[in-house]
């Protein structure tokens, strides 16, 4: 073998070396979602395709789930490492509440609030605020979901219990068609506006959007600190030309306690650095905000996220 070809073969041989070690163990977390006709599974498509990107030697396995319930437990199982989930819910797993009555779940903490869950409040034109729904037929979603949960906080912030209207048990698209039958006056949707059964019936029927004032919102989010305000913009819905304030959850990513906090400091980063092109993949990726994903997390953070956070300065 002669000089020069030896050179050769040795350089090829550290280049290998190199790029062997630079490459490094590839990480691949599972993601659980959403169904797969879901915003939840849609969107986290578009994320984990940005994150595997942008983060070094890491990859996703895309879920569709149950959604949020279902999520808490499969993070807490160790069955998926990374999840979206409503902030809510988040909230009475971690403290054993409401839809986790008497079963605090632990395991999992707070990456990122993502974008808002609206929660609309949709009436009959002669209906003027949430006190007028005393004694009306209102939808306040199906039995046990967190719709339910989020209907009876609100009413309860202006002194109103179910037993003071006559609760309706119906699906969003059930709703809206109940509304109009005129077989309810009110119904609550809580998810990202516009919604498309609130579009719908808009364009054949005349809506009106009930507001959560600030001083009835600032007593709500005291007490569940889920919840955030939100202005629905004038012109979200036909014939609703004004803003409407009221309250919203908020869709967050939750992971596990035992990914690394670099791992997920990294993930955070890339997540909010990076919104422009989730934007692009997805409309939601236009309310990525670190600011408001700090106002919107309840339950304690992962120290990566956290690391992030305050290295922005809105922690």
């Amino acid at each position: 073998m002669n000089k020069k070809l030896s050179c050769i073969m040795a350089l090829l041989v550290i280049v290998t070396l190199v790029l062997a070690g630079c490459g490094g163990k590839k990480t691949t977390l599972k993601m659980a979602t959403g169904g797969t006709t879901g915003t939840y599974y849609a969107y986290s498509g578009t994320v984990s395709q940005v994150l595997s990107q942008k983060v070094d030697n890491l990859s996703f396995d895309v879920q569709s789930t149950g959604a949020s319930k279902a999520n808490i437990y499969l993070v807490a199982d160790k069955e998926a490492e990374i999840a979206i989930v409503q902030n809510d819910v988040m909230y009475y797993a971690y403290n054993g509440t409401d839809l986790f009555a008497g079963d605090k779940v632990s395991g999992f903490s707070a990456m990122a609030g993502v974008y808002a869950e609206v929660c609309q409040i949709v009436a009959k034109s002669d209906i003027n605020s949430i006190e007028d729904l005393r004694g009306k037929r209102v939808s306040v979603g199906d039995i046990g979901s967190g719709v339910e949960f989020n209907a009876r906080q609100i009413l309860e912030a202006y002194g109103i219990t179910f037993d003071d209207i006559v609760v309706n048990n119906l699906s969003f698209g059930d709703s809206a068609t109940a509304f109009k039958d005129a077989k309810i006056d009110a119904f609550f949707c809580v998810a990202g506006a516009p919604t498309t059964a609130v579009v719908e019936l808009a364009t054949t029927n005349q809506i009106k959007l009930l507001e959560v004032d600030d001083e009835h919102a600032a007593g709500l989010i005291e007490k569940y600190p889920f919840y955030t305000k939100f202005d629905i913009p004038a012109g979200t819905y036909k014939g609703v030309d004004t803003d409407t304030q009221t309250v919203a959850v908020v869709a967050s990513y939750i992971v596990a306690d035992g990914l690394s906090k670099d791992l997920v400091y990294d993930m955070t980063k890339a997540l909010f650095e990076n919104a422009d092109e989730i934007a692009i993949g997805h409309p939601k990726g236009i309310e990525l905000d670190p600011a408001y994903s700090v106002s919107s997390i309840s339950i304690p953070m992962h120290p990566g996220a956290e690391k992030y956070y305050q290295e922005i300065g809105v922690l």
